[in-house]
């Protein structure tokens, strides 16, 4: 059986399901799959957060529209929460719990049988906390369920003729900022506003790692050289300043997802 088949069967195995959807390459192929074998007993929702950029969820909200999937945004207000606050190591665990909690009471509310999110095999390789969260919820994960990893996603998706395929992944923006550092809007502001800078500038998946007065940027290797050439330096440098850097460096080891585990 193929690994599409198996998602179908398990999709279709569910009375009625409730899809945690961010609106990324993942999220996008489980609504489409998800809305095809279920129909009007399928529904999609986005949690929106200070964590979280507003041009995300107004994506999410067109994607949703365009394949036809009943989808629903719920504000959540995480102010004030201790993790907020201290940001320690376990925070997506935390992170994951209180919004998968407050989603999976808005499909008991909704009448929806279970909540699934876009997890895939992939992402069992690397660190990711809040894995647990989403385990002891009972929240359900198709893709992993059926064997999917992340290139499959992408080749199954443009088979299909879903937009956006190709698109990089988009970490929380609290992956940006070190541990015992406090999460705030602010910051988290500042660091989309500086990524979104590096992308106008034509660098593809760049991160901007916030110390307070100190941006330290991952550039992925092909565009390790350009970014630190004199034109490219003065535009990142300048641009970044006026954003109330000081401090602005350039990370020679390159662009690599969960580099502030490596402190743990």
């Amino acid at each position: 059986m193929s690994k599409l088949k198996r998602l179908e069967s398990a999709l279709g195995g569910m009375e009625s399901c409730l899809l945690a959807f961010s609106g990324g390459v993942d999220s996008t192929f489980l609504m489409s799959v998800g809305g095809r074998v279920l129909g009007d007993r399928f529904a999609a929702v986005t949690a929106r957060t200070f964590l979280t950029e507003e041009e995300e969820v107004e994506q999410a909200v067109r994607l949703a529209s365009r394949g036809g999937v009943r989808h629903e945004v719920v504000e959540l207000d995480l102010d004030g929460l201790e993790w907020v606050r201290e940001h320690p190591p376990d925070r997506c665990y935390l992170c994951k719990r209180a919004i998968f909690s407050a989603l999976k009471e808005r499909a008991r509310i909704l009448g929806l049988e279970v909540l699934i999110d876009a997890t895939h095999s992939d992402d069992l390789q690397e660190r990711r906390p809040g894995l647990r969260a989403l385990e002891e919820l009972g929240v359900r994960s198709p893709l992993r369920e059926a064997g999917f990893t992340k290139q499959e996603i992408r080749r199954a998706s443009e088979e299909m003729g879903l937009k956006g395929f190709d698109r990089p992944s988009s970490p929380c923006l609290a992956t940006r900022i070190p541990f015992g550092s406090p999460l705030t809007a602010g910051v988290l502001r500042r660091v989309a506003k500086a990524e979104r800078v590096l992308r106008s500038l034509g660098f593809t998946s760049p991160r901007v790692r916030d110390y307070g007065e100190t941006a330290r940027i991952e550039f992925r290797e092909a565009e390790l050289e350009r970014a630190a050439g004199e034109d490219a330096r003065e535009r990142i440098s300048g641009s970044l300043r006026e954003l109330g850097y000081v401090y602005v460096t350039l990370d020679l080891m390159g662009y690599r997802t969960g580099s502030m585990d490596e402190v743990i």
